[in-house]
């Protein structure tokens, strides 16, 4: 993948992620059909990106780990979607295991391309460690007698915030690498 790929495609994440998650915090009050719309299309916009990013990345060594999260997201759609039904509790239960496998996948595909030509990916790892522990916090807190569902709109913002700090730190780094004009 060319580098100014990978920052549209971050950076289009990462915008998508903060719309969303403006979205749902003034849409979750009652877990309705809109909620329940909005739950479903988080998910989906991770397997669309995997899915551009496959699309952009024939030949790169993440290709299983992108293509293997862009299933799981699609099917965590569809999963979230069906424990909408099911209330709060449930929605936390597999938003919080989709956000452990998705996130541990985030960091493969964050060390895989750690190298020269695609930077340190550290944001991309960072959120992707954290989506995995947050994920756990989910699960545990789906037991709790009162679940709330608030802590989505945080998480998808955080994680946005990440995608972009990544597109940044891209276009800082392909700025920066170009050849400077020789000046007369």
């Amino acid at each position: 993948m060319n580098i100014s790929s990978l920052i549209k495609l971050y950076l289009g994440r990462g915008l998508l992620a903060v719309a969303w998650a403006a979205a749902f915090a003034s849409a979750h009050a009652e877990l309705d059909a809109v909620a329940i719309a909005l739950l479903v299309g988080y998910p989906l916009i991770d397997a669309v990106s995997s899915l551009i990013d496959l699309r952009s990345n024939p030949d790169r060594s993440e290709r299983r780990v992108t293509q293997f999260n862009g299933v799981l997201s699609t099917l965590a759609a569809v999963a979230v979607g069906v424990a909408g039904f099911g209330g709060a509790a449930a929605v936390l239960h597999v938003f919080g295991a989709w956000a452990v496998v998705s996130g541990a996948a985030q960091v493969l595909v964050g060390l895989r391309r750690r190298g020269p030509e695609l930077g340190q990916q550290w944001p991309m790892l960072i959120a992707g460690g954290l989506s995995f522990l947050v994920g756990i916090f989910y699960n545990f807190q789906a037991l709790d007698g009162n679940p709330a569902l608030d802590v989505l709109s945080v998480y998808a913002t955080g994680g946005g915030v990440f995608f972009l700090a990544q597109a940044a730190l891209l276009a800082w780094r392909a700025r920066r690498a170009q050849p400077r004009a020789v000046q007369r």
